[in-house]
């Protein structure tokens, strides 16, 4: 079952432009709300970015952009529901890669990646390892050491299964020998409520949803997962300064339509997207919680999309994604 349902997205993926409905509106409906769907809680990195830029991309076209925050199963729900929304380009899923092209690797969901039309992007962040200050890891090779020492003795959060953070930090289990107990949330602010009130002994999460806390002193941050220091949080080393070679990740974020929805909603909601993604205080917005700007078209962030679908059957190929 879930063999068929890959091949096929793998299949019609290169395509996705051509499942336009004939007979559909080419424009997008006057005085009728943009709804930008959450697929996790409010606070997270997800929600962060979309709030952002949502006032501006409402200017751009002439509408209100609504948020609608709909969290569970890592993405899944909500993706789900914008799956099965009208195709007008009304109901759009902000999203990582993960919720659309890992998730249905590892749960039974009524959609594949050819469920949906790729829009554009929205921001890209570093992500981090952060634990709380009086932690007994006050680097990140030390909690690496004792995950390596003993099994499953380190408890570390992240935003859901199939997340970005998921998939970040089984590639660090892959690269490192390390072997952490995963705990799963309805998103990064979970997480980090968790990690605040001493629940587990760390977060693996997105600077955007993490570096007020770091910068407020609540949390430590022990490594950014990029390849350079984050511009934001300057005094937290990179993965390769704790001795990891060779491994970066990111968490890029976008909007996607419901398959079908016709090419020109598309570009037009790509050029108000991309427009609004240059306006200053989208920028500052971005900027302030640790964030820049991904503007891209329609067919990059497809591009995107698909190559973290290659990624995620490799990984299920390997046997570290378990379906369900």
């Amino acid at each position: 079952m879930h063999r068929r349902l890959f091949c096929a997205a793998a299949a019609l993926a290169p395509a996705i432009f051509s499942l336009t409905a004939p007979s559909a509106a080419q424009s997008l409906k006057a005085d009728q709300p943009i709804v930008l769907v959450v697929p996790f809680a409010p606070g997270g990195n997800l929600d962060t970015v979309a709030r952002a830029v949502a006032p501006e991309l409402g200017a751009k076209l002439g509408r209100n952009v609504v948020i609608e925050n709909k969290p569970g199963a890592g993405g899944v729900i909500g993706a789900s529901m914008v799956a099965r929304a009208n195709p007008d380009g009304h109901t759009l899923l902000v999203t990582t890669p993960n919720a659309i092209t890992v998730a249905p690797f590892m749960v039974k969901t009524d959609y594949t990646l050819k469920q949906f039309a790729p829009v554009g992007g929205l921001g890209s962040s570093s992500q981090i390892v952060a634990v709380q200050p009086n932690s007994e890891f006050k680097t990140m090779q030390q909690l690496l050491d004792k995950a390596k020492s003993k099994s499953g003795a380190v408890t570390i959060g992240h935003s859901g299964l199939g997340t970005t953070n998921h998939i970040a930090l089984l590639r660090l289990e892959q690269a490192t020998g390390a072997r952490f107990t995963a705990v799963p949330f309805k998103g990064s602010a979970p997480a980090i409520t968790a990690l605040l009130g001493g629940q587990i002994d760390a977060i693996i999460d997105q600077v955007t949803s993490s570096s007020a806390n770091i910068k407020a002193g609540k949390f430590q941050g022990l490594a950014v997962l990029s390849d350079q220091r984050d511009r934001f949080l300057p005094d937290v080393p990179t993965l390769a300064e704790a001795g990891v070679a060779d491994f970066t990740s990111m968490t890029q974020s976008g909007l996607v339509a419901p398959a079908g929805t016709p090419e020109p909603i598309i570009n037009e909601l790509n050029k108000a997207l991309n427009e609004a993604l240059k306006a200053d205080a989208v920028l500052n917005r971005l900027h302030n919680s640790g964030s820049i700007a991904l503007a891209i078209t329609p067919q990059q962030w497809q591009d995107i999309l698909t190559a973290e679908w290659e990624t995620a059957k490799t990984l299920r190929d390997q046997g570290k994604l378990a379906a369900e």
